[in-house]
C-alpha cells in the first residue's frame, strides 16, 4: 500500500515536470528583461530596488531613440555650414566655359553646325575647345563613335584647303562654272565651287550632280541622309568672359562683310525641324548646391521650322570650401522664346537653337564653416540626459499606475 501510494506521487509529479520546466524558463527571460530597467523603483515598503518589465521595454525605446538623435547630430556636426555673401563681381581676364549636351533628333551631324559670338561682334573661330559630334538614327540610338571636329574653327579648314588647291594648281585648273575671281582662279573641288559661289554671294548649283568636282564627293550621299539621321553635339567650349551667344544652325557657316551667314541651300524651309532636346548646360564647374535648370529640357517644334531661343543670365559664383580651396564657376537663369519661319530673309532669320547669355555684375559668395566641438558635446550630452529623464519620468507615471489598479483590485473597489 505504501508502495503503490509513492509510485503515484512520482507519476503525478512526472507528468507535471513539463509545465513546471517552461514556467521556471518564462520566469527566467523575464527575469533577465527585467535587468534591462535602468530605473529601479523603491517599494514603499522595503527599502530595495524593483526591476520591471515596462521599465524594460521603456529603457530599450529611450536607447533607440537616443542613438538615432545621436547619429543625427553626428552628421550635423560633420556637414559644413554654408553662408553666402552677395558684391560686385571684380574679376576680369578669365575664361568662361560653356559645357553643352545637345541632341537633335531628325537633322544629321553634316548638316548642323555651331558658332559662337561675343557682344562685341567678334567671331570666336579659333576658341579652345573639345567638342564631338555622334550620329545617331530617328530612334536616338548612336550609329558610330562620336569624332572629335573643329566646328567652331572654320579658319583651319580654309587653310587646309587653300594648301590642297595650291598644291594642285600646277598640275590642273578645274572650272569654277562662273563663279571664277582673282582670289579663286581654280575649283578643283566640290569644295572650291562651293567657294566660289561665296565668293560671289551667289547661290550653291541646285543640283551638285552637274558638276563635275562633285560628281565623287560625297556631298550628295550627304543631302540623302540630312533628315534620316539625328546629331547629338557635346563637349565644351572656353570663350572670353564677355556676354555673347551660341547658336546650333543647318547649314555649313561662313563670314562675309563681318556678317555671319549660314548656306542652307538647297534645301526648303519646311524640311527643318528644329526639336531639340538639351541634356545638359553649365558655365563652370559643378559645386555643391548647384542646379542647372535647363538639364533634359525638351523642346518640340510644332509648326514646321522655327527659331528658339534661350536668353540666358549668368550669375559668377564663387565657392570656398572648408580647407580653403576656391572654386570658380556660374548659376544661371534662363527664358525661351520661339517664332515660327516662312521664308530666309533677313526679317524673318533663320531656324536653328540660338542661346544668348549675359553676366551679371554681382557675384554670389558661398563660404563652407566647419562646426565647433563644443557645440557639438553640448547637444549630445542634452540629447543623453533629456531622453533619459523624460524615460525616467514615463516609466515611473506607468509603474505607479500599475500598482494603484492593482491594490483597487485586490481590494474590489477597482469598476
Amino acid at each position: 500500500m505504501c508502495c503503490g501510494k509513492s509510485q503515484h506521487v512520482r507519476k503525478k509529479i512526472w507528468v507535471q515536470f513539463p509545465s513546471v520546466l517552461t514556467g521556471s524558463f518564462s520566469r527566467l527571460k523575464m527575469q533577465i528583461l527585467r535587468q534591462l530597467d535602468v530605473h529601479p523603483k523603491v517599494r514603499e515598503e522595503a527599502d530595495i530596488l524593483v526591476r520591471t518589465f515596462t521599465g524594460a521595454l521603456v529603457t530599450i525605446i529611450s536607447t533607440i531613440i537616443m542613438g538615432i538623435l545621436f547619429l543625427s547630430e553626428v552628421n550635423y556636426y560633420l556637414t559644413p555650414t554654408l553662408s553666402e555673401e552677395l558684391f560686385v563681381d571684380t574679376s576680369r581676364g578669365s575664361k568662361l566655359r560653356i559645357n553643352l549636351d545637345v541632341i537633335v533628333p531628325t537633322m544629321s551631324c553634316d548638316l548642323l553646325s555651331i558658332d559662337a559670338i561675343d557682344i562685341t561682334g567678334e567671331q570666336h573661330l579659333q576658341i579652345e575647345h573639345n567638342m564631338f559630334k555622334r550620329r545617331l538614327d530617328l530612334t536616338g540610338k548612336p550609329i558610330e563613335e562620336p569624332q572629335k571636329t573643329d566646328i567652331t574653327d572654320t579658319k583651319a579648314l580654309s587653310k587646309l584647303t587653300e594648301k590642297t588647291a595650291e598644291s594642285t594648281t600646277a598640275e590642273i585648273c578645274g572650272d569654277c562654272y562662273g563663279a571664277a575671281s582673282e582670289k579663286i582662279k581654280c575649283c578643283n573641288t566640290c569644295e572650291d565651287v562651293r567657294k566660289a559661289y561665296k565668293e560671289k554671294k551667289w547661290a550653291p548649283p541646285s543640283d551638285p550632280e552637274l558638276i563635275l568636282q562633285c560628281k565623287n564627293d560625297n556631298s550628295v550621299e550627304k543631302m540623302k541622309t540630312a533628315f534620316t539621321q539625328g546629331c547629338q553635339i557635346y563637349g565644351y567650349m572656353e570663350v572670353n568672359r564677355v556676354g555673347g551667344s551660341f547658336h546650333i544652325a543647318p547649314g555649313n557657316s561662313f563670314s562675309v562683310d563681318h556678317t555671319h551667314v549660314h548656306d542652307v541651300r538647297p534645301y526648303k524651309m519646311t524640311q527643318f525641324n528644329m526639336t531639340h532636346k538639351i541634356r545638359h548646360l553649365s558655365f563652370g564647374l559643378n559645386i555643391p548646391g548647384k542646379t542647372n535648370p535647363m538639364d533634359d529640357t525638351t523642346v518640340v517644334a510644332m509648326e514646321g521650322a522655327m527659331t528658339f531661343y534661350h536668353y540666358i543670365k549668368i550669375v559668377p559664383t564663387t565657392y570656398v570650401r572648408a580647407d580653403g580651396s576656391t572654386l570658380l564657376t556660374n548659376q544661371f537663369s534662363v527664358t525661351r522664346h520661339s517664332r515660327q519661319l516662312s521664308s530666309f530673309s533677313d526679317e524673318s532669320g533663320m531656324p536653328g537653337i540660338f542661346f544668348s547669355y549675359e553676366l551679371s555684375p554681382l557675384m554670389v559668395k558661398f563660404t563652407e564653416k566647419a562646426k565647433s566641438f563644443g557645440h557639438f558635446a553640448t547637444n549630445t550630452c542634452a540629447i543623453i540626459g533629456g531622453v533619459f529623464t523624460v524615460a525616467g519620468l514615463i516609466d515611473s507615471l506607468l509603474y505607479h499606475s500599475v500598482r494603484a489598479i492593482r491594490k483597487k483590485i485586490e481590494l474590489g473597489k477597482y469598476n
